[in-house]
């Protein structure tokens, strides 16, 4: 019985975890979302009436369903990679599969999916600016004369949450779910309140006043969708921190409170403005009574920010997989916790969003600006999720394909009415996200292929790695032998380091026990910890003591390389190592814009700067400083 109560206690807590970070930003949805709808100042107004509330709640109760309840949480969530959900997971589990596809399918679904990864960089940047904007503009509803205090105490804010990032979110951690939980009892209590006033507006909750709405004034509905998309915004979120907290505690956190508290939130605000229309004006924190709308104000910022510090944490885990698939430069990565392996900090990410978002908060002023721009990047995101989702089901599930096609056709079509519709505010703020996630993709692809290049010309410089080892046995002369042991880090098993060439050729000196190192980013999250992280290659010869050893990291590890090297047997190094002796040489690469016709001259320009962010390797891999050496050498892109 003890166990049992264990085990539940267990849970609880997985669940209230996931509710502090995975549900921030769905979950402050709606504070905005209504009032974007019927906002007087939209290019494509929604007039307010009885049928058009009607129309609205129940386009944004179905909305939710179709699209977090059904797409995400009960079918996306169903595929992960080892446990781990999001873009990222999908792209990779389709890397996995290429084999079975041709070359053009395989290319276009690997676009596509850096294309979404793309696009949640430009989510990371405007969900901070909408969100905690939303939240102070309560002011204005407590006191109008507070209006001029908005933009000042937002920055502010921003400001102080980017600037406490660097001390990790463990502390912070433990008390952002019983904030959410308070936030979503408070928003759920408070719908009730509005419900009371007009409880007709339950009759929204029929998928009949939703489809009337849209096939009967069509024209209007079909605008509405750009601002109602915000109902979903912070779906992605439910996926991606899978891995953080299962899916079992995402599930429930999501049908047993989040879910409920925000619908019950949008009917209270429909009730509230079928009984006043004036309500509009800010109908989120008008549910409440006048004495409880500034503690309501508080509430609904720490809610923001919250939301806020759930999608930039976001950033910095997609930043990091990225880099570990081979699509961004590996940048430095601190880790803030010693017990939770996903808590990291990338600093240069970090400033970036900083710059980004308090440059959104100044130039658009107001969270009703912003919802255009916010649609964008949800819509897109969401619509190449679906996508794939169902293009890996297909490839792993062994549900008949007919079965599939249809749900993935009536699914898309409700992903790409959001995406249409959110085109027509292009000029109003729609724009934005496509050109953060345009000029994301273009670095990322641009990074791919610049890498590609470098690895070949590395590659040819290097030589056989092989035919390197038998020249030093045939000709033992040419080197002189000392005692002790050097690791030298390098790309794969096939070609010599350039530093252990040049030590060779110029130095004529190697050490006893020689370890060429190379780092193997696997698709999966993490090393399960029954199999054998590193693999020991002797090379051909079992006396020469030159091995090659292959150290495997998953993509969301730390690469610690000296407690894995640590791990080695002493009998298949070809005698007794010190590693925590051991000299570390590392190649470093100069790079220079060349002729040769590998790319345009812009993209070999943005390659060059991009590789200006590469963090440190010593720091990376956790080197020791005292016993790394660096060689350098130059090659053309």
């Amino acid at each position: 019985m003890s166990g049992a109560s264990a085990g539940d206690r267990v849970r609880l807590a997985v669940v209230v975890g996931a509710l502090g970070v995975v549900f921030g930003d769905i979950g402050t949805s709606p504070i905005y979302t209504l009032q974007t709808v019927f906002d007087p100042d939209d290019p494509h107004p929604v007039p307010v009436s009885t049928e058009n509330v009607y129309g609205v709640v129940s386009l944004i109760f179905w909305s939710v369903t179709i699209i977090v309840t059904v797409s995400y949480v009960l079918l996306a969530t169903r595929v992960d990679n080892d446990g781990e959900g999001g873009i990222m997971a999908l792209i990779t589990l389709l890397r996995r599969s290429a084999a079975q596809r041709g070359r053009r399918t395989t290319m276009a679904l690997a676009v596509l999916g850096i294309f979404g990864a793309a696009l949640f960089f430009g989510d990371s940047m405007i969900t901070p600016a909408i969100s905690v904007l939303s939240a102070v503009e309560g002011l204005k509803v407590v006191e109008p004369s507070l209006g001029d205090f908005v933009i000042p105490v937002t920055a502010v804010i921003i400001l102080m949450l980017f600037l406490v990032q660097k001390h990790g979110t463990a502390a912070v951690g433990r008390i952002f779910g019983p904030i959410m939980i308070t936030w979503f009892t408070t928003i759920g209590v408070l719908g009730i309140g509005g419900i009371a006033r007009h409880p007709g507006i339950l009759r929204a909750l029929s998928p009949t006043y939703a489809l009337g709405f849209l096939i009967g004034h069509f024209g209007i509905a079909f605008f509405a969708l750009a601002a109602i998309v915000l109902a979903v915004t912070g779906a992605e979120a439910l996926y991606a921190d899978m891995g953080h907290f299962g899916r079992r505690a995402i599930v429930r956190g999501w049908l047993f409170l989040t879910l409920p508290a925000c619908v019950l939130s949008y009917l209270g605000q429909g009730a509230l403005i079928l009984d006043d229309h004036a309500n509009l004006s800010g109908p989120f924190f008008l549910l409440a009574p006048e004495w409880a709308r500034l503690p309501l104000v508080l509430l609904a910022t720490a809610a923001t920010v919250i939301a806020s510090q759930a999608v930039i944490t976001g950033a910095y885990s997609v930043t990091s997989q990225a880099a570990q698939l081979g699509y961004l430069p590996r940048l430095r990565i601190a880790h803030t916790s010693d017990s939770s392996i996903g808590q990291i900090y990338v600093p240069w990410i970090n400033w970036l969003l900083l710059f980004s978002v308090l440059t959104l908060v100044f130039a658009f002023r107001s969270s009703a600006a912003l919802a255009y721009a916010y649609g964008m990047a949800a819509t897109g995101t969401i619509s190449i999720t679906t996508l794939l989702f169902f293009r890996v089901a297909r490839d792993t599930w062994r549900t008949p394909s007919w079965l599939l096609a249809a749900g993935a056709a009536a699914l898309l079509l409700v992903d790409l009415l959001f995406v249409g519709a959110n085109l027509t505010k292009l000029v109003h703020g729609a724009w934005l996200p496509l050109l953060i996630a345009l000029t994301a993709f273009t670095i990322m692809t641009t990074w791919q292929r610049g890498r590609s290049v470098i690895t070949a010309e590395r590659s040819r410089q290097e030589g056989s790695l092989r035919d390197f080892v038998a020249g030093l046995r045939d000709h033992p002369d040419r080197t002189a032998l000392v005692p002790g042991t050097s690791v030298f880090l390098n790309r794969g098993s096939e070609s010599a380091p350039l530093a252990l060439r040049a030590n060779v050729e110029h130095n004529h000196v190697r050490h006893e026990h020689v370890l060429i190192c190379a780092i193997k980013v696997e698709t999966v999250p993490r090393i399960p910890s029954d199999e054998s992280r590193t693999v020991v290659d002797g090379l051909g010869f079992a006396d020469d003591g030159i091995i090659h050893v292959t150290v495997r990291f998953g993509y969301a590890e730390t690469p610690d390389l000296l407690p894995a090297l640590r791990t080695l047997d002493d009998e298949s190094t070809e005698g007794r190592l010190q590693i925590d002796q051991a000299s570390f040489f590392l190649s470093k690469i100069e790079l220079r814009r060349g002729d040769a016709p590998t790319m345009a001259t812009w993209r070999k320009r943005l390659f060059i700067a991009t590789s200006y962010l590469t963090a440190d390797a010593a720091e990376h891999f956790r080197l020791p400083r005292d016993r790394t050496v660096i060689m350098g050498s130059h090659i053309e892109v």
